[in-house]
């Protein structure tokens, strides 16, 4: 299934390349959620909110109100995973605070998944060099994503991976990874980076895997 992303920077919608280059920015929402109606799940960041530089909640809550969203960027407590479902979103995603010192932050995993129940918790958990990378990518664990999906898999109903090395570039992605980590869990599994076309995605779908895609369909090489 492909998954169209959102991303929010600056009440605007974005596109980056490795998570820094500004590649694409309109602030015409409203255009794109319409475009997007039709979609069973839709993506939503809030990019400020993930850096720490202030939050798009406003503007989140206004897209979840009218697209079935999982929503990430910057959810770091259980209170703000609630305050995030309460806004509408029908998933929360959660990434760098799963991670302490540099392991899975098991405790908080599991309190996190006895209050909000692991079938509206996704773990992102983003890959780059054969690591997993946290706060905003710029920090590398000494953990494999598989490593990672073992230990978080009793606590999420589902995984969302984005491979790291690929992503915003539309180069395709790298699939052996994907299958590596598909063949690591039985939980629902949202693969991106680099995604471009319709092959790719009949690919992953071969494999019971989603599909996010975010650059090529705003820059229309994969149509819609």
């Amino acid at each position: 299934m492909l998954i169209p992303s959102i991303d929010l920077q600056g009440g605007k919608i974005v596109q980056l390349v490795q998570g820094e280059r500004l590649a694409i920015e309109t602030g015409d929402v409203d255009t794109w959620v319409r475009k997007f109606v039709a979609y069973p799940k839709v993506q939503l960041i809030d990019l400020d909110a993930a850096k720490g530089m202030g939050s798009n909640e406003s503007l989140v809550g206004h897209i979840s109100a009218q697209l079935p969203c999982r929503v990430g960027g910057g959810i770091r407590s259980i209170d703000r995973a609630e305050a995030m479902l309460a806004l509408g979103a029908k998933k929360v995603i959660l990434g760098s605070s799963l991670f302490r010192d540099n392991q899975v932050d098991v405790p908080f995993a599991s309190a996190l998944s006895d209050r909000i129940g692991p079938e509206r918790l996704i773990a992102a958990v983003d890959g780059k060099g054969g690591k997993v990378v946290i706060h905003g990518w710029r920090t590398s664990l000494d953990l494999t994503p598989e490593d990672a999906v073992s230990q978080l898999e009793p606590f999420f109903g589902e995984f969302l991976y984005t491979h790291v090395d690929l992503e915003g570039l539309m180069r395709g992605t790298n699939m052996d990874a994907i299958r590596s980590l598909r063949a690591a869990t039985t939980r629902a599994l949202t693969a991106a980076g680099g995604i471009t076309t319709r092959e790719e995605i009949d690919q992953l779908e071969a494999m019971k895997v989603d599909a996010v895609v975010g650059m090529a369909v705003y820059t229309g090489k994969l149509k819609i």
